[in-house]
């Protein structure tokens, strides 16, 4: 089956796809402070210019889209019909370059979390995730205990 989309119209909508400030970012970005946390967004200087940087625990998070990543829902397991071989290879260089940043900044003695898309639809489950995630190094960093709502 061919794209019901001219190459125009298909081009203007993958122009439209953003790489930042996205809802799921912006959903994490708000747990985190709604938390008391303090954070930086999209530092270059780290490997892999992740999401969210908490530097004061030397913690990052990468809020990564299920499609483009490759998880393993539903979203992650479709596979285009146009382009195929294109947009696989793209696919699995994005999944290859998150398992080297991961590995770099581990390395590198940095904390790393990786929320999907996927996962900020269910709020409540997602402030648990990362509040346990940040809660053994809440002593380091004197933040505000979360906020349950």
């Amino acid at each position: 089956m061919s794209d019901v989309l001219t190459p125009a119209q298909r081009s203007f909508c993958m122009s439209r796809i953003r790489s930042r400030d996205t809802r799921p970012e912006r959903v994490v970005r708000s747990i985190l402070h709604k938390m008391g946390r303090r954070f930086r967004l999209h530092r270059r200087d780290l490997p892999g210019t992740p999401d969210i940087v908490l530097p004061a625990i030397k913690t990052v998070i990468f809020v990564h889209g299920c499609f483009w990543h490759m998880h393993r829902c539903r979203f992650g397991l479709v596979k285009p019909k146009t382009r195929a071989e294109f947009w696989s290879a793209k696919r699995q260089a994005n999944a290859e370059r998150d398992r080297k940043s991961v590995a770099e900044l581990r390395k590198a003695g940095w904390r790393v979390l990786i929320v999907w898309e996927c996962q900020t639809r269910n709020l409540g489950r997602l402030a648990e995730r990362v509040q346990t995630f940040l809660s053994p190094l809440a002593k380091q960093s004197n933040a505000k205990p979360a906020l349950t709502s």
